[in-house]
């Protein structure tokens, strides 16, 4: 059974890929924390770490929120199924790392507004279903 910080991972990310049903978030407790270990298609692997990083850095930021909330330390890595290398982007990041690392550029498909509010709403939506959830 997935834990809480699994299920809010897999959540936000499924929302943002166009292959929901490869997204895999593993988890591994080590002695820096809990480190979850995200798997998507190679093809959504952009989506998920946006332009310039902001994305992935968005769901870390939301994972330390939740980090605070349970007493853990989270760490996210995404794993580059595309090959055996890891990019810089995928390594997970502490507050020194982030403000100390070049930003990296990806390409990502650019939604017309009409559409970004629309998955905007929904997102909201979901988000403030989730509210409700007695975690």
């Amino acid at each position: 059974m997935a834990t809480i910080d699994q299920q809010f991972v897999e959540y936000i990310v499924k929302t943002l890929v166009n292959n929901p049903e490869k997204v895999v978030v593993e988890r591994k407790i080590d002695e820096k924390g809990v480190l979850l270990s995200l798997t998507v298609d190679p093809e959504d692997v952009g989506r998920v770490i946006g332009k310039r990083g902001v994305t992935a850095q968005a769901i870390r930021v939301l994972l330390r929120a939740l980090g605070t909330k349970q007493d853990a330390r989270y760490n996210l890595k995404i794993v580059n199924t595309d090959n055996d290398e890891p990019s810089k982007a995928d390594t997970p990041k502490n507050a020194e790392d982030e403000e100390m690392e070049d930003e990296v550029e990806t390409e990502e498909e650019v939604e017309a507004p009409e559409e970004h509010s629309e998955l905007a709403e929904k997102t909201r939506a979901e988000l403030a279903d989730l509210d409700d959830l007695d975690i």
